[in-house]
């Protein structure tokens, strides 16, 4: 008889949860488990989206996450903690990191933009549909020319009578075939500094193609953006987003949403394939049988407490506001690093059923090379780390280098 503990379980890490942050991290795994789970390989292979699910991810009350808002609609953002935010976001992860991923652009990325540097009634107009997924949005930061660079952005807006006209071109953005709202960061041509913009979908000038081929995270529609004299009217102009400085605490906040991606696909992984070696046999035993599979699936449940208590950490220093930038650097870079080869090892657990997504390793440990890049890559949060350690620079190359 094999006794098989949850990874969370191990450690009793539940204890560290509130009642509340545990029966909303239930909620949300019952969803993913009933309901997503079964349908989403398929979706996985042919590259779509399952729409159909927006509705009832929507109507579970967490889009929106640590925002706090009310409107005179009635409607509002959950407000949750950090803590409970980030159970949601590593449970819908455990079973697939696409819909993560929708979840923390829609949450992290624009609509915490909105919130934090947005007006008033920019804040009433949209976050109340954002936060129930009656709309959609997505986050148009990184360009084709400007990934880890991103503050040196191409794109620009120039002022005129009414408002603003975008120029320009953005790769990546999740969501963005399919948003309502895109937030749009450009360069003021007037003063040279970032700027930001809620660009509703549809505008004149706005050209937007899905990225395809793609080996990793299949489902979660990229897109290249072209801006062709896009007219923004100045109400939608986000009053606080006045140099790529402000946007430092929304990216930071989503580079922790982006660890605990990762630390619930590595969950999820682990799940996976202690069920799998418990049921297949080889030699006529039970795969847990054999010494070597059991220091691998050891190293994978030493990984995911260590990266849980990180992240949990990380979490507390948030909701306290002490959270440092390269505090959450430190966080993202360690945790999808360790994440990264948890699943490895998942997947060679697995053998040749490890490949195929009928067994959903597979599929996260392709999964896995996206969160590993996105929110800033490994090397770029690791130099920002070291940057705060030691007083030394070296991101960007000397200038004579540059020149080369």
């Amino acid at each position: 008889m094999f006794v098989w503990f949850p990874a969370s379980e191990y450690y009793q890490l539940d204890e560290l949860l509130t009642p509340e942050e545990n029966n909303l991290r239930i909620k949300i795994r019952q969803f993913m488990e009933n309901e997503v789970a079964p349908i989403i390989p398929k979706y996985w292979e042919r590259a779509e989206f399952p729409f159909q699910i927006i509705p009832k991810l929507g109507s579970l009350g967490f889009l929106g996450g640590i925002i706090k808002f009310s409107s005179f609609q009635g409607h509002e953002c959950p407000g949750l903690s950090t803590t409970a935010y980030a159970m949601c976001i590593s449970e819908v992860a455990r079973v697939d990191a696409s819909i993560a991923s929708f979840c923390l652009v829609q949450s992290c990325l624009a609509m915490l933009c909105i919130a934090q540097l947005g007006s008033e009634a920019q804040k009433d107009k949209y976050l109340p549909p954002l936060s129930k997924l009656h709309k959609v949005c997505a986050y148009a930061l990184t360009e084709p020319d400007y990934g880890s660079d991103a503050s040196s952005l191409n794109t620009v807006a120039r002022k005129v009578p009414g408002g603003w006209v975008l120029n320009g071109r953005k790769r990546w953005p999740g969501n963005s075939s399919f948003a309502d709202v895109l937030v749009v960061l450009a360069r003021n041509t007037g003063t040279n500094q970032v700027n930001g913009f809620i660009v509703n979908g549809g505008r004149p000038g706005l050209k937007i193609s899905k990225i395809e081929n793609k080996v990793s995270m299949r489902m979660v529609q990229n897109c290249d953006i072209e801006l062709e004299n896009v007219f923004v009217p100045e109400d939608d102009r986000l009053p606080g987003a006045n140099s790529f400085q402000d946007l430092v605490n929304s990216l930071a906040f989503s580079r922790v949403m982006a660890a605990w991606v990762s630390i619930g696909i590595a969950v999820g992984v682990y799940d996976a394939c202690r069920r799998y070696l418990g049921e297949r046999k080889q030699f006529g035993v039970p795969l847990a049988a054999f010494q070597l599979n059991q220091e691998k699936l050891v190293r994978m449940l030493g990984n995911i407490q260590a990266m849980w208590l990180l992240g949990w950490r990380l979490c507390k220093l948030n909701g306290s506001g002490k959270m440092t930038i390269g505090q959450a650097s430190l966080g993202k870079a360690w945790i999808t690093k360790q994440a990264r080869e948890t699943v490895a090892l998942g997947r060679e657990l697995l053998g040749g059923n490890g490949i195929v997504t009928d067994f959903h390793v597979g599929k996260a440990f392709c999964d896995m090379e996206t969160v590993y890049t996105y929110e800033g890559s490994y090397e770029v949060n690791a130099l920002i780390v070291a940057r705060d350690i030691t007083g030394i620079s070296s991101i960007r190359p000397t200038s004579r280098l540059a020149k080369l």
